[in-house]
């Protein structure tokens, strides 16, 4: 096993429901290149902070959770970013291969290089993260392109990666039915896309912020209404499962 023996985590979730299937081990890894306008945890930003945890030891600590996992449960690394740590994670990802443990990915797609396809290479499904399918928004609000995220899933779709779309809706940004068309378009358009998941805005981070003393970009728009949201979700999971089943 090549690469980094070390990385550093922010946080981790020991059993957590809402990063990838079944009941998971979550790690928070510290460090994200993007200044996403609406980011929860910018806490993580610095890739400095976090503290310094051995591939052996991340592994030893989630295989204490092996029987709460079930059969669709596992790690799953998110941050951050973690593929700014993209050598730790192909380490800690084979090392949980090598226990049985299912292991997905939470990330941006903002990295494409050797590191990032070693990891890969142990991964078993990936959370993508599709903020806009407007490139003017991402570039205002994200600091990346829109192509630089649907090269990445093009990437996942010739490895034939079970990958989940997730994006926030956020009132008066991305909540409008062409957005909305646009992102069912660029799942059915990627067969290893199986599922969207679209996350209500919420402020709950504010705290956060203040406690950097950073402003809260999206502060002033409104929260989204979660029932709206769910609708909207399960209308186009059931186009994309009607689709793939062709």
């Amino acid at each position: 096993m090549n690469g980094a023996k070390i990385g550093r985590i922010h946080s981790v979730q020991t059993l957590g429901t809402v990063d990838g299937p079944g009941v998971r081990f979550v790690a928070f890894l510290a460090g994200c290149p993007l200044r996403c306008a609406c980011c929860h945890n910018p806490d993580t930003w610095d890739g400095a902070t976090g503290t310094l945890t051995e591939v052996d030891e991340l592994v030893k600590t989630v295989c204490r959770y092996r029987e709460y996992f079930g059969q669709d449960g596992g790690i799953t690394l998110s941050g951050g970013e973690p593929l700014c740590q993209a050598d730790f994670v192909a380490n800690v990802f084979q090392k949980c291969h090598e226990h049985g443990i299912h292991t997905c990915l939470d990330t941006a797609g903002c990295f494409w290089n050797d590191n990032v396809q070693e990891a890969l290479s142990h991964c078993d499904r990936v959370l993508l993260d599709v903020k806009y399918t407007e490139d003017t928004l991402y570039r205002r609000y994200v600091g990346m392109s829109l192509e630089t995220a649907l090269t990445f899933l093009d990437h996942l779709n010739k490895r034939q990666i079970p990958t989940t779309l997730r994006q926030v809706v956020i009132p008066t940004i991305n909540d409008t039915a062409e957005n909305f068309t646009a992102l069912r378009k660029i799942a059915v358009s990627h067969r290893c896309v199986d599922g969207v998941e679209l996350l209500p805005f919420r402020k709950v981070c504010t705290v956060k912020y203040d406690n950097l003393h950073l402003p809260f970009p999206f502060a002033d728009i409104p929260e989204a209404n979660g029932a709206v949201v769910r609708e909207t979700e399960r209308s186009i999971n059931e186009f994309i499962t009607e689709k793939n089943s062709r």
